[in-house]
């Protein structure tokens, strides 16, 4: 369940600061009852981020293969095993 929090919270920043990083999410403030900021570790942002990137390639990948930009394993592996000498 996410943690939505008033931007008053943030003047305890302790408190804040355990809450980022016992829950391992991000936490919503909100301001005048609208949201306004995310605040979160770096661990959790790191991870995030890095989720991310993993989606943004598997994206990459699935247009190549719809754009019929395919590459022949043994080709590759022929390739790779010539240059690195295996």
């Amino acid at each position: 369940m996410p943690q939505i929090r008033p931007i008053t919270d943030l003047r305890n920043t302790n408190e804040i600061s355990e809450l980022c990083h016992s829950k391992d999410e991000p936490i919503f403030i909100t301001k005048n009852g609208y949201g306004d900021l995310v605040v979160m570790s770096i661990e959790t942002y790191e991870r995030e981020m890095a989720l991310a990137d993993v989606y943004k390639k598997l994206a990459m990948a699935e247009k190549q293969v719809q754009d019929g930009e395919l590459l022949d394993g043994q080709e590759v592996l022929a390739k790779l095993r010539k240059k690195y000498g295996r």
